[in-house]
């Protein structure tokens, strides 16, 4: 890194001036984030050119506009200060024990993976747990989390797997949905308003396959998260295929009951991902050798 030229190593001030008009749209709005002047985030922005040697900036009068190119790495530019940022927090928070950015997913991290933490904690107060959401797989490299909780197959390109619990599922709905209907079969569903979850698109086929039916494409309305999908449910816009942890208290009160059938398995299951190397990162190890003895199946970890 030492032996970089000086002018690929622009100063944090400047980068932090590209970063901001680029969110920020205009100058003036960079510079009350900055609290900086708007004719102080133009010299900065103007010394990262020179220094670059390349134009950054449409000059449309007293307007700034970035290039395609100069958005592009002010989209590098963010992650990297977000590391940064991230590394900082770290070493100033807790630097005896050290810490874990963790991604979770929203609905199983807050009911299975969150009321269990103050048992890490006793065990090992010395680390810190830090937890953001993420629905989907991202990179690694350009997000600032140590792991993440991560529900299908142990695929994620470049990181190693704790397989934590499978997910078994119901069919539920709200009671004034079948008021009237007849069902005969797990069938009969597809004559319903069948909901859909966006992280688990096969997963009503899988359902319908696993009470013998083969359904071909299942239609129906499709919802980003498990909170929202309940959502609908409860207010009778269809039949939504909930994890059993999730639907057992509406079930109990009587707010869903079942459609169909009891518990069935999905594929996939969830995971501790985390990349490779991270592997040996001393929180990281106390972490998932803790979250082994919390997990449903044997597993053991890669060594």
């Amino acid at each position: 890194m030492s032996t970089l030229p000086r002018r690929f190593l622009p100063s944090t001030a400047s980068l932090r001036a590209l970063e901001a008009l680029d969110r920020m749209g205009s100058a003036t709005a960079a510079a009350e984030e900055l609290s900086l002047s708007q004719s102080a985030v133009s010299r900065q922005l103007q010394t990262l050119e020179e220094q670059l040697g390349i134009a950054l900036i449409i000059r449309q009068g007293r307007r700034m506009v970035l290039t395609p190119e100069a958005a592009n790495y002010a989209a590098e530019i963010r992650a990297a200060l977000h590391k940064i940022s991230q590394a900082t927090l770290k070493v100033t928070v807790n630097p005896a024990g050290g810490s874990l950015s963790l991604a979770i997913l929203p609905t199983f991290g807050m009911r299975w993976l969150v009321p269990r933490l103050a048992d890490f904690a006793r065990r090992h107060p010395e680390v810190t747990i830090n937890l953001s959401t993420r629905i989907k797989p991202f990179n690694f490299a350009a997000k600032p989390f140590d792991a993440a909780l991560h529900f299908g197959r142990a695929d994620w390109s470049g990181t190693q797997a704790l397989r934590l619990k499978t997910e078994a599922v119901i069919a539920v709905c709200a009671p004034e949905l079948l008021a009237g209907r007849a069902l005969s079969g797990p069938g009969d569903l597809l004559g319903l308003p069948l909901l859909h979850i966006e992280t688990r698109p096969e997963a009503w086929r899988a359902w319908f396959a696993a009470h013998g039916i083969e359904a071909g494409q299942v239609t129906g309305t499709i919802y980003d998260q498990f909170s929202t999908i309940t959502q609908a449910a409860l207010h009778g816009l269809g039949v939504a295929l909930l994890p059993d942890y999730l639907a057992e208290q509406d079930l109990a009160t009587g707010r869903l009951v079942r459609a169909w059938g009891g518990v069935t398995e999905t594929p996939g299951a969830y995971h501790l991902v985390w990349p490779v190397e991270k592997a040996r990162d001393a929180a990281l190890i106390k972490f998932r050798d803790w979250l082994s003895t919390q997990a449903e199946d044997e597993d053991p970890l890669p060594r």
